[in-house]
């Protein structure tokens, strides 16, 4: 598709298209153009097929006839080429006439009660937008308020090439709906001398196809021996590189994972005695505060199950790109491997950085994959001219950046983080030209980010008539809720190359359509749209989803993917791939657990060996028939076994035989009512009837009914929608593409459709990702998690306590909306083909934020205890004594075991314990009542979009103080269980001795709630340079405690108070 390099805006709703920046020097080719031949009978242009190829109906002279006429000569004509006098032999797809020889295929009206999806787009698709010879013109579309009109841009002129499988518009023989998914034989040039017997259908073509099935078996029987590889199919044979498995399962050692699942049963075991003996020993002087424990201590039970069973089965994965470059990479050969559509989504420059996200373009841009097989998709669903023009720029300096990666290997091949390295970049280079080439490649990325800060400088201050682009015409997004759906084409369109002279991936920008009154469902609306437009002009069968902050740091990671969906023995079952999450400018002691190493690393290889991970919302893979909704292929069971084998005599196999001789008879009597509905349908065309036809015809329109009511009113996407290998349709024109782009991403389009219900990225909570894997899983696919020794993907994040906090709050927030919804895995997708173990975890991941209630109680329980001199647990004998330390050490001794399997360091794990509190005592309490208001009460919360500023320092975000509501329950915590402290030891120091025995316990519950909030606590003070204002605070509040318990605890006081003693004298006198 070609646009010239032109942003295309428009509003279908409104019936607005227009080409901004239009020049005379990029028309898009005609229909004429694109087919190259008319009917030679009625003047028609001939068809192309689904292949591409054109129709030709006589395989001895090409005589160019369209298959209508084709159809018409064989039904009511002379059955013969009108140039050669051959006899017309039946296509694929025609109906039988009287003189057909009998041949193996079957009509289309066999099968007139099963159409295929994809034909029946494809009809639909052609009779909605073909304006073909004698069609009526249409209308003309109004034009914006600038903009020149661009005349080849009209439907009405080019709209699409006929299809084999239509003849609605007004031709000279009306076409029946037949079966377009013929392959018709290539048009070769005749010798009229020669005899016809020498060009006989069966001598030359089918030489030709013998020759190449013969040349395909010897390539696939070339076997080569090979030592060391072990297949997971013990009876496969061994095969050459190019058809063994891409991928294969790494189990965790036994010696590691056995021990593992023992002490899991242990601990469970323990956990039953545990409160079989908590139960049973109630505390009667403080038998609220038992109570209160009691049930909190129930909880974070039923909260470690599901949290620890889908650890079960944990494994690895190991790929083997060179296998995949065997297979579908052959030398001389075109490339097989599968398009991809990359999405990368933004919304706010100012707290997004055009930086950021143009080296996030540009590492996708410079991938280690075929460059016509990449789309790049930017969402900028802030319609900020900011983002267009950092990204005009970026596509600029891809020309040089793309050919500079892939010349020297470079890694990453994000040009921020590459030049920033602190490491030996002349490492295994050796060509003579890198350093001076990497110093000019350094030199003009500071000119292109000197750039890019000045366009980010300017958009700091809004003009008052809103902004304009270069050549005046005005910016239409400058009213960011209300605005028409935009689409520009930067790279991918002839004459784009990179310096080098090659061709460079497609980078399109896009913004769709906002109107005031419409729900855009913020993040998975955005990402909707993508997938719409992409499927209408790319169509890639696989779909890769990042953020904008999120960089390719492997450049081989779509080729990591594709080892796993490309496997042609378990990858049809994969409806997604996703890669751990890697992040950079994180300090070292990661605080604030932003790595969140224990869920990638431990968590998501337990889920891996179930039914796959969950998804994460970036960084992931996709097969674009799952996000379709579609059902996930089911497994061919092997045959069972007959009675054959058992005696005649056998009584059971009687009874199966006698059912099994019913169901035969019953199929006989069904094929024969089902011939004689066939033969009446034939007799009835040989009559010239076409009742048969009409009846296909109104079950091919109700069956596009049923697809345009799922995916839209858009033809050109419906067919998009149903072609599993992906592919634009070939009938479809560049202009009809431009026009149903613009539809697709109109703010009216997924009105009364299933996008977000059961198509796409779904609906109903800010985290859609979950929701969207959910669903899913529910339809039956299974996922996988690739993590290769180079991390895929690196991102940026929020390393401040404050920003932290707020994206735990919006994590949180929307698992509690998913609880509250009908999608809640408590009670939906029974029946499906979602396994027990992933359903564990998908409960686990939207009940966490209810955890957050008991946890402050029990948090607060340790400061009541020394407030008041009671504790929870009773006077502890020898038995609860040797169950308290075991319930520890099985604590303990779970932890070290995950940290072995899953290559976790201990730092990581004691920070993810730490945050746990810190996260629940803060943003998931918070989150519960936002969405307790925002579900039952209607009181909607805003998106709040995640800073991701750019490095101006080592770390210079981890000391901000931002002072903010979620603050406020953890330092509560802190504070009462410090007062709880000093009183505690204050009144063992005034009781005497025998007063520490009982404190020990309580001091103990105490200490264990401020180490775990020690990070918040550390946070809060700021940098250790400077003395913030809320050290004052802190200061004066604890100088208060410790003077009245001075006054309480005076050591010069007496207890029973002073002790008077006759002195002597005689005061009197």
């Amino acid at each position: 598709m070609n646009t010239g390099g032109r942003l295309i805006a428009g509003s279908h709703n409104r019936n607005e298209f227009v080409l901004i920046n239009a020049d005379e020097n990029a028309r898009i080719r005609s229909l004429q153009e694109l087919s190259g031949q008319t009917c030679q009978i009625c003047g028609d242009d001939i068809e192309l097929s689904v292949n591409g190829e054109l129709f030709v109906a006589c395989n001895e002279c090409a005589f160019p006839v369209c298959r209508p006429c084709y159809e018409y000569e064989r039904r009511e004509g002379n059955q013969a080429c009108p140039q050669c006098k051959t006899r017309y032999k039946r296509i694929k797809g025609s109906p039988r006439v009287q003189g057909d020889d009998e041949e193996d295929d079957d009509d289309d009206l066999d099968h007139d009660g099963m159409m295929d999806p994809e034909l029946v787009a494809e009809a639909a698709l052609s009779s909605r937008l073909n304006t073909g010879r004698g069609g009526s013109p249409g209308s003309q579309i109004p034009l914006l308020t600038y903009g020149d009109e661009d005349d080849d841009m009209y439907s009405d002129r080019h709209a699409l090439i006929l299809p084999p499988s239509t003849g609605y518009g007004n031709r000279v023989h009306p076409a029946p709906f037949t079966d377009s998914s013929y392959a018709p034989s290539q048009a070769r040039s005749m010798v009229p001398q020669k005899d016809i017997a020498e060009y006989g259908y069966g001598s030359v073509a089918w030489k030709d196809r013998m020759e190449v099935w013969k040349k395909r078996q010897a390539e696939k029987l070339h076997v080569i021996k090979h030592d060391g590889d072990e297949l997971d199919d013990p009876d496969m044979p061994m095969m050459d590189e190019g058809r063994q498995p891409l991928s294969r399962k790494l189990p965790i050692r036994s010696s590691r994972i056995n021990p593992y699942r023992m002490l899991i049963l242990c601990r469970l075991a323990i956990l039953c005695l545990f409160f079989h003996y908590r139960i049973l020993h109630p505390v009667n002087d403080a038998y609220g505060l038992w109570l209160t424990s009691v049930i909190c201590e129930i909880w974070f039970a039923v909260s470690w199950i599901l949290d620890q069973f889908p650890k079960w089965y944990p494994i690895q994965r190991e790929t083997y790109l060179d296998r995949l470059s065997l297979r579908y990479e052959k030398e001389g050969k075109p490339s097989g491997l599968a398009p991809v559509d990359v999405f990368v989504s933004t919304v706010d420059p100012l707290k997004e950085p055009p930086l950021i996200t143009a080296n996030t373009v540009l590492s996708i841009l410079a991938v280690d994959y075929p460059v016509d097989k990449v789309a790049c998709y930017v969402s900028d669903d802030g319609a900020a001219m900011l983002t267009f023009e950092a990204l005009s720029d970026t596509a600029e300096f891809a020309r040089k950046w793309v050919p500079f990666c892939k010349k020297f290997s470079i890694e990453p091949r994000a040009p921020e983080w590459y030049f920033c390295q602190k490491m030996d970049y002349l490492k295994n280079k050796v060509h003579p030209s890198f350093v001076r080439e990497r110093r000019a490649m350094k030199r003009d990325y500071e000119e292109f980010k000197v750039k890019i800060n000045a366009l980010v400088a300017t958009a700091q201050k809004v003009p008052e008539e809103g902004w304009t682009m270069q050549d005046g015409t005005p910016w239409p997004g400058n009213n960011v809720r209300d605005h028409p759906g935009m689409i520009q084409v930067f790279l991918g369109h002839s004459g784009v190359r990179d310096t080098d002279g090659n061709e460079l991936p497609r980078l399109v920008y896009v913004s769709r359509e906002k109107r005031p009154g419409f729900d855009h469902h913020k993040k998975a609306g955005a990402m909707n749209s993508l997938i719409r437009v992409s499927a209408v002009l790319s169509n890639a069968p696989y779909l890769l989803n990042v953020d904008c902050d999120h960089y390719i740091n492997n450049s081989k990671a779509i080729r990591e993917a594709m080892c796993f969906m490309m496997d042609p023995q378990s990858g049809k079952k994969v409806c997604y791939v996703q890669f751990p999450q890697r992040f950079d400018g994180i300090d070292r002691h990661d605080r604030y657990s932003n790595r969140n190493v224990v869920f990638f690393d431990i968590n998501m290889k337990g889920l891996d060996g179930i039914q796959g991970p969950i998804y994460v919302g970036t960084g992931c893979v996709f097969r674009r028939q799952a996000l379709y909704g579609f059902d996930a292929p089911k497994k061919k069971k092997p045959p069972g076994k007959t009675c054959n084998c058992w005696p005649k005599w056998c009584c059971l196999c009687c009874g199966l035989r006698k059912k099994g001789k019913t169901k035969a008879k019953d199929n006989k009597t069904n094929l024969k009512d089902t011939t004689s509905t066939q033969i009446h349908a034939v007799e009835n065309i040989q009559e010239g009837a076409i009742v048969a036809v009409s009846n296909v015809g109104k079950r091919s329109e109700a069956n596009q009914l049923k697809l345009e009511k799922k995916f839209g009113q858009s033809p050109v996407f419906v067919a998009s929608a149903v072609m599993q290998e992906g592919g634009v349709p070939r009938n479809a024109s560049p202009a009809c593409l431009l026009r149903e782009a613009i539809q697709v991403i109109s703010c009216g389009y997924e009105d009364k459709t299933e996008w977000g219900k059961e198509i796409g990225w779904i609906y109903g909570s800010v985290t859609e990702d979950i929701l969207t894997g959910f669903k899913m899983h529910c339809h039956g696919w299974r996922s996988v998690y690739c993590m290769p020794k180079r991390p895929a993907f690196k991102g940026s994040a929020p390393i401040n306590l404050s920003d932290r906090l707020h994206q735990v709050l919006r994590w949180a927030l929307g698992s509690v909306e998913i609880f509250l919804s009908r999608h809640c895995p408590i009670w939906y997708g029974y029946g499906g083909g979602l396994k027990w173990l992933e359903r564990f975890s998908y409960i686990n991941s939207v009940v966490y934020p209810w955890t957050s209630l008991p946890l402050i109680v029990y948090c607060s329980l340790p400061a009541v205890c020394l407030l008041t001199g009671k504790f929870i647990v009773p006077e502890i004998s020898n038995y609860a004594g040797i169950l308290f330390m075991l319930m520890f050490m099985s604590i303990a001794v779970t932890g070290i075991l995950e940290m072995q399997w899953g290559g976790v360091g201990i730092d990581d794990w004691w920070r993810n314990e730490q945050f746990w509190v810190i996260g629940g005592a803060s943003s998931h309490l918070f989150a519960l009542f936002q969405g307790l208001l925002k579900v039952l009460a209607g009181v909607d919360t805003n998106f709040t979009v995640t800073s991701k500023a750019a490095d101006d320092g080592a770390f210079s975000e981890l000391y901000i103080f931002k002072w903010t509501t979620l603050l406020i329950p953890p330092t509560t915590l802190l504070i009462i269980n410090i007062i709880g402290v000093i009183v505690g030891v204050s009144d063992a120091i005034s009781n005497g001795y025998d007063s520490w025995g009982p404190l020990f316990g309580r001091l103990f519950f105490a200490l264990w709630v401020i180490v775990h909030l020690y990070p918040f606590l550390k946070g809060m003070l700021g940098k250790q340079d400077r003395m913030p204002t809320i050290i004052v605070v802190w200061s004066i509040l604890l100088a208060s405690i410790l003077t009245l318990l001075w006054v309480r605890v005076n050591p010069f006081v007496a207890k029973g108070g002073p002790v008077l003693e006759i002195c002597g004298l005689s005061c009197g006198n």
